[in-house]
């Protein structure tokens, strides 16, 4: 098979298996070499913040000299972005390599009667097969859902354990309150490996301590008296951290989420355990790295974020309305949305009409099968403003329209979802779109 062959193959995969028990992934490693072995791992769950943590301890391993692998997911544009190696993703030609072995094991495991691995499975079992090839010494995993059953747990011994904020999503699977989702994302935390941890949502931060206690495990929780924000620009965002880390009083990072901060602290307080302090190259690290579409600005005046739940949602309009606060002269705010149908969107549209004060909204649908469609979105925009809302058959019409419709000081949003920031990502990578 080649590339495209390939991705067919793993896209398929969520149409015709079925979810297996973390002894099946541990079975599925075991025929993969145990590609695990010897390799420090760090594990990383929550609901909102998960991939920012992962990017900023991966910017701080990488300029301290270590070899470094990342799974993530979901990706925006391409696959590939699910399997870093050294801050690079995986090249289609080593993905489709890294995919011929794993498929072989897959079809052994199929024909033993095993099953074969879902789409997340098997995109795991390629990862760390990557991993292992190429001999990296540290492995950032991020859950793909929850926690306690989710397959990356089924690494036994990880070296550090991170979870990040928790807040109502995915709740059909893992409960429908915040301290059932934390049970489901505290199921990562092992005896012996400590724990660094969001600690902003009370009630989930009672039963993180509770399973940490009961594990008997470091635990260290991050809070909003950890840090303070000094300037928040276009690009960039500062805060403080009271000089927790030596010399470093403030720090300066290329994303301009208010909730940001939080997040690299987490990472710092983890990368301190890791490596027995803090250097002062980390600041410089961080100060480059690159995430893309959490609070991205992608042209003058025009941010693309990744927020497609409650929770995220939440912390962009605080993001927006302290950009706000900071401005001396404000345009018109100009939102672009798009949601999928599980995602509680009608709650979201509320919401956002209560505390963004936009000026106008163009709704839109992103290429997938569970998009709302766009007319169901504006008519519930209409049931909580009186704002003008547009519609837009797909993310680029919706995107030209913004653009005609933005002024110099206007400020455009665009969010929703994570099928919409891709679309974006990728429409701002065509030539046509360069300058536009």
């Amino acid at each position: 098979m080649n590339f495209q062959e390939a991705v067919e193959y793993i896209d398929s995969l969520q149409m015709f298996t079925k979810k297996h028990t973390l002894e099946h992934t541990k079975e599925f490693l075991r025929r993969l070499g145990s590609p695990q072995k010897g390799r420090k791992v760090i594990h990383v769950a929550g609901t909102n913040g998960k991939g920012s943590v992962c990017a900023c301890m991966q910017a701080i391993l990488l300029c301290e000299g270590k070899r470094t692998g990342m799974f993530i997911s979901p990706h925006l544009i391409s696959i590939c972005e699910r399997i870093s190696m050294n801050g690079r993703f995986i090249t289609e030609e080593r993905f489709t390599d890294i995919f011929r072995e794993v498929q072989n094991i897959a079809l052994e495991m199929e024909a033993d009667g095993l099953g074969h691995p879902t789409y997340f499975e098997f995109l795991f079992g390629m990862a760390m097969k990557a991993f292992a090839t190429e001999d990296m010494e540290y492995i950032i995993l991020e859950t793909g859902l929850g926690g306690r059953l989710d397959a990356t747990n089924s690494i036994e011994k990880p070296v550090l354990t991170v979870i990040t904020s928790i807040g109502m999503d995915h709740m059909d699977i893992l409960g429908d309150t915040v301290e059932a989702i934390a049970a489901e994302k505290a199921g990562i935390i092992k005896s012996g490996v400590p724990l660094v941890m969001d600690g902003s949502n009370p009630d989930a931060a009672k039963v993180l301590k509770k399973a940490a206690e009961n594990a008997g495990v470091y635990c260290r929780e991050i809070t909003e008296n950890a840090y303070e924000i000094r300037k928040i620009t276009g690009k960039n965002i500062a805060f403080s951290t009271v000089n927790r880390y030596d010399d470093t009083a403030e720090w300066e990072i290329p994303m301009a989420g208010t909730y940001q901060p939080a997040n690299v602290v987490l990472a710092l307080e983890g990368m301190s355990l890791l490596l027995k302090g803090h250097h002062a190259s980390w600041s410089q690290a961080l100060r480059h790295m690159r995430w893309p579409a959490r609070m991205e600005e992608v042209k003058e005046g025009v941010i693309l974020d990744g927020a497609h739940n409650m929770p995220a949602v939440k912390a962009l309009a605080e993001s927006v309305r302290a950009r706000i606060d900071g401005m001396e002269k404000r345009g018109r705010i100009i939102l672009l949305f798009s949601a999928l149908k599980e995602k509680h969107y009608d709650e979201m549209i509320s919401y956002i009409c209560r505390e963004i004060p936009a000026d106008l909204i163009i709704v839109t649908e992103v290429e997938s099968a569970r998009r709302v469609p766009k007319e169901e979105l504006k008519e519930d925009f209409e049931k909580y403003t009186d704002k003008p809302v547009f519609t837009e058959d797909t993310s680029e019409k919706a995107w030209q329209r913004a653009m005609q419709e933005k002024r110099e000081d206007d400020m455009v949003y665009c969010f929703g979802s994570l099928y919409l920031a891709g679309e974006i990502e990728a429409l701002l990578r065509r030539s046509e779109y360069a300058e536009f």
